[in-house]
């Protein structure tokens, strides 16, 4: 649909967004140093052993023990730093580069980590609980990544982003038709795409968790919906 490149919203309140950088540095991290670089048996056990599986959260079945690493319940978290492919990590970074830092900006850094991890959880559960007999695991910062995107637009509608447009046409358009065409995608996949291997349902899970974090987690004083803006 569209590549975030820039967008033209500079830092108030954080000389240096280090958790949204370091978040970024996991994923690439454990990209290379769990999965492989993308290499197929790689991704597949990291997908077993750290991915969220809905039958192994809610107890249907368990894994087997060596590849039962860590509790249950931490694959809420776990699954969000795990991705695919190459392409599918830097879709979602790039998404984090571009919007993450303004948000973490409007929050804090420790309220913006918070944030975050409640959004991948919020996406992990919302595709468990519609599909939780599932055996297929869940990977991806896709449902942290749209909770970030419905901070952003609830924060910044009217700021400036420079994208790609079909991977190829530089566009510079306004966050709130830009993002608000990506949230109305997301939303409608979730319907009409229920089956597509990609869960459009744990970006609507991060995209509600994000829209309504964002109110309660911003600083005192920042303004939604530009507010604040001359």
């Amino acid at each position: 649909m569209f590549i975030p490149i820039h967008d033209q919203n500079r830092l108030e309140h954080v000389p240096w967004p280090f958790v949204n950088l370091t978040i970024i540095a996991l994923n690439i991290l454990v990209f290379f140093a769990l999965q492989g670089a993308g290499e197929q048996q790689a991704v597949g056990a990291s997908s077993v052993s750290h991915g969220l599986i809905p039958v192994v959260l809610f107890d249907i079945r368990d894994l087997a023990p060596h590849v039962q690493v860590l509790p249950d319940w931490m694959s809420l978290i776990t699954y969000a730093f795990l991705h695919g492919s190459f392409m599918h990590l830097i879709g979602n970074m790039l998404f984090l580069w571009v919007f993450g830092d303004n948000v973490e900006d409007a929050m804090g850094h420790v309220r913006y980590l918070l944030f975050y991890l409640i959004c991948a959880a919020a996406g992990g559960f919302a595709y468990a609980i519609l599909d939780h007999n599932s055996q297929v695991p869940l990977i991806g910062a896709s449902g942290a990544v749209s909770g970030v995107v419905a901070a952003y637009l609830m924060l910044h509608p009217r700021v400036k982003v420079w994208v790609l447009a079909f991977g190829r046409i530089p566009l510079r358009l306004t966050a709130q038709w830009l993002l608000g065409a990506w949230v109305i995608f997301q939303i409608v996949n979730a319907v009409i795409a229920a089956d597509s291997q990609v869960a459009w349902i744990a970006h609507v899970g991060g995209l509600v968790a994000g829209a309504i974090l964002v109110i309660f987690f911003r600083r005192k004083g920042v303004a939604l919906f530009d507010r604040n803006l001359a």
